[in-house]
């Protein structure tokens, strides 16, 4: 068996705005494994800025991984403690190797039989008519459960975006979940999430900058809103350390991106230790093209966790990899009568 990687750079159809700047083009890196037979893919997600692994060397060190795969997943893994994503990307490689079908990592009635996974629909931020614009779009595609990106623009405008949301649907018709990406300040914090929980939302991620334990405990004690930690589990790689950042905070959620995280297994790390401190969790593509969104799915349905999942995000790009997810009145699944593009796999991965 040999490996081997590839650079690909996706481009979003739109524009995407977050509180860190706006998306045009993402890097992405596919790791195949191949023999005479067979091949193996996964792919090594980064996003700029945020990822730990966004290092000058990045590509040194996935060369050192192709260099090396005969040390398998598991050596493999704890050697790329600092590398997240590759580490995923190893994960996904070696099960679609070994896998009868490689895009079928694991076999369960969502590659079988069509089951879905409830999933929201993300509203970019942007101005007020182009947030409302997408929430309407969301709402006509049968979504039950949206996110929206907030933090950018005036609060004021935010605000008066749930008001108007609200008033034409309950909470028990539509559930509203908002992502400040570390948007707010410490300082005024609270009383803006005061003010958001009038609205009746499901939860808020990562309202202040990560980092911060002492003031992200007050806030989940004091908020009448839940919150739900994102960025805060970025670069925390050992155990005793998970356990000692949610004993100091205790979050009512933590979200799970495999990609940010350390792939399945760091990700099964926080679960373990979220379920003991009764903190609750969801997993979140982090912008991954189909490959790695179709990895993180199907580990997801093996969880079993009947909340809405961040796994709306294969219908962002223009030149994604054609694949049998569909996205469908809020739901995703594996669709028995779509194919794999895999010429262009052949093209933009191996």
């Amino acid at each position: 068996m040999k490996a081997s990687y590839k650079k690909h750079i996706i481009d979003f159809k739109k524009p995407s705005g977050t509180s860190r700047g706006v998306l045009i083009h993402k890097e992405t890196w596919y790791l195949t494994l191949h023999d005479d037979d067979k091949f193996g893919i996964g792919e090594c997600g980064l996003l700029q800025g945020l990822s730990i692994d966004d290092v000058p060397e990045y590509e040194q060190k996935l060369q050192w991984t192709c260099d090396n795969i005969h040390l398998g997943t598991d050596v493999l893994w704890h050697a790329l403690i600092n590398y997240p994503s590759i580490q995923f990307g190893v994960e996904q490689a070696f099960l679609s190797f070994e896998s009868s079908d490689p895009f079928k990592l694991f076999s369960t009635d969502f590659t079988e039989e069509e089951k879905t996974i409830p999933i929201n629909g993300l509203v970019w931020m942007g101005d007020f008519d182009f947030m409302n614009k997408q929430i309407q779009q969301k709402l006509a595609e049968g979504f039950q459960c949206i996110k929206l990106k907030i933090g950018a623009i005036d609060f004021n405008q935010e605000i008066k975006l749930l008001d108007s949301l609200r008033k034409n649907y309950s909470k028990e018709i539509l559930e509203i979940r908002v992502d400040a990406n570390g948007a707010f300040s410490s300082v005024d914090a609270l009383e803006k999430l005061h003010t958001l929980a009038t609205f009746g939302l499901h939860s808020i991620e990562q309202p202040i900058q990560p980092g911060d334990y002492v003031r992200m405990n007050q806030l989940c004690q004091e908020s009448p809103l839940p919150i739900a930690l994102d960025e805060e589990l970025i670069g925390i790689t050992d155990k005793i350390e998970k356990e000692e950042m949610l004993r100091a905070i205790r979050p009512q959620y933590i979200i799970l991106k495999p990609s940010l995280i350390g792939g399945f297994h760091g990700c099964e790390e926080w679960i373990s230790l979220a379920e003991k401190y009764n903190i609750g969790w969801w997993v979140t593509s982090a912008l991954e093209s189909n490959i790695g969104l179709n990895a993180i799915s199907q580990w997801t349905y093996t969880l079993n966790n009947n909340m809405p999942q961040g796994l709306g995000t294969g219908a962002l790009y223009t030149n994604n990899i054609e694949s049998p997810l569909t996205v469908e009145n809020g739901h995703i699944y594996y669709s028995q009568s779509k194919k794999w593009n895999t010429k262009k796999i052949e093209k933009v991965c191996i």
